[in-house]
């Protein structure tokens, strides 16, 4: 007998919780995407205090009123976006508003061009929709930045969606203002969907970022609380577009999770409404831990890009999976390139959301094997 839907029987369970559930006691884990930060302690104390008055009811589906006018707040602030409480989506972390809006808005063989390299849920999520994920390549050369060019060579009859992400995991690549206003007029041109995952925003290195739905109505805002907030655990992100998508994506999301645990909602209240100081304070540190890494890993004489946001360094190797099986001997755990698309295949993953400390004792144990 055959348990599996056929809709998910070429489904890859993640490479990247497979390096981390690996992972010795004594390794030091960079393969894994978490922020190392607790929680700031406001957050915490809201989070404590909504559970100490009771406040552990159902929420409305799109989420606490309260929340989607601060989050709505928040992005015609900081994203010249500007949408109605109505028009915002609270969703299980970023994870569930993309799926949940590729399943509402994607058709079987529809095509969606999808980043290579990219984030490798990204393929599945799609294939879960019966569509096509169709690579948009992005060179080394240009610095992994995603570019009109790269998404013109990738458009097919049939395309129905993009999903772009910037700041980038993997490369840490961050696009420029005028790829992404040229993307979302060829969005609006040939009436296709930008769904645009901005979870890493916040951590950014001397740039700007910018984002699609300020420049087409055929956007998809997807962004959370998991790496500005260091609240992954918590499992609380949204997404915000037009009147229209935002009811199709509602139906998905009604049958699926209902709502999102309202404690948590309360915290993001206050992360939203509070001072931003904790999260420039962290931003700040990983940027020390971006220079050590991107030197130690130069002075190695492994060629590394400098990252311009996210937390991941993207450098090139030869005989990547050799390398990745040395360092977990050493106790350091990596990420082939190859699981985030062809691009990546001679590229290696690795993630500095780990102590200062750890990070040079990593590097020590890289050199071993360098």
């Amino acid at each position: 007998m055959q348990y599996g839907a056929n809709r998910v029987k070429d489904i890859n369970l993640s490479q990247v919780r497979k390096m981390f559930e690996q992972a010795s006691p004594t390794a030091i884990n960079l393969a894994l995407g978490e922020p190392d930060f607790d929680t700031p302690k406001h957050i915490i104390d809201s989070l404590k205090d909504a559970l100490d008055t009771k406040y552990t009811h159902y929420s409305q589906n799109k989420g606490e009123p309260e929340l989607r006018e601060a989050i709505s707040k928040k992005l015609a602030k900081d994203n010249d976006i500007n949408v109605s409480d109505d028009d915002i989506i609270v969703t299980v972390g970023a994870s569930e508003a993309l799926y949940t809006s590729i399943q509402a808005l994607i058709n079987p063989n529809d095509d969606v061009l999808i980043p290579d390299p990219g984030f490798l849920s990204y393929k599945e999520c799609v294939t879960l929709s019966g569509a096509n994920s169709i690579p948009v390549k992005s060179s080394a050369e240009n610095g992994f930045k995603t570019t009109i060019e790269d998404v013109e060579n990738s458009l097919t009859e049939n395309t129905k969606a993009i999903i772009i992400n910037s700041p980038c995991n993997p490369t840490g690549a961050v696009m420029d203002k005028e790829n992404i206003k040229a993307i979302s007029d060829l969005a609006s041109d040939k009436e296709f969907i930008i769904f645009s995952d901005e979870i890493y925003e916040k951590i950014i290195y001397g740039k700007k970022h910018y984002s699609f739905q300020k420049y087409t109505d055929n956007a998809v805002t997807i962004n959370g609380f998991s790496k500005s907030y260091a609240m992954t655990g918590l499992r609380i992100g949204y997404c915000a577009s037009n009147h229209e998508i935002i009811d199709e994506i509602l139906k998905v999301h009604q049958y699926n999770v209902a709502c999102i645990d309202t404690p948590t909602q309360r915290a993001c209240i206050t992360a939203l409404n509070s001072s931003q100081q904790c999260v420039t304070d962290m931003t700040n540190e990983f940027r020390k831990r971006r220079d050590l890494v991107v030197e130690s890993l130069n002075n190695m004489g492994l060629d590394c890009i400098m990252p311009d946001g996210a937390f991941y360094v993207f450098f090139k190797h030869d005989t990547p999976e050799a390398f990745v099986k040395k360092a977990v001997k050493e106790d350091v755990i990596l990420v082939p390139g190859a699981a985030f698309g062809s691009m990546g295949e001679k590229y290696i993953r690795l993630s500095y959301a780990q102590s200062y400390e750890n990070l040079e004792e990593a590097m020590r144990r890289l050199e071993k094997i360098v």
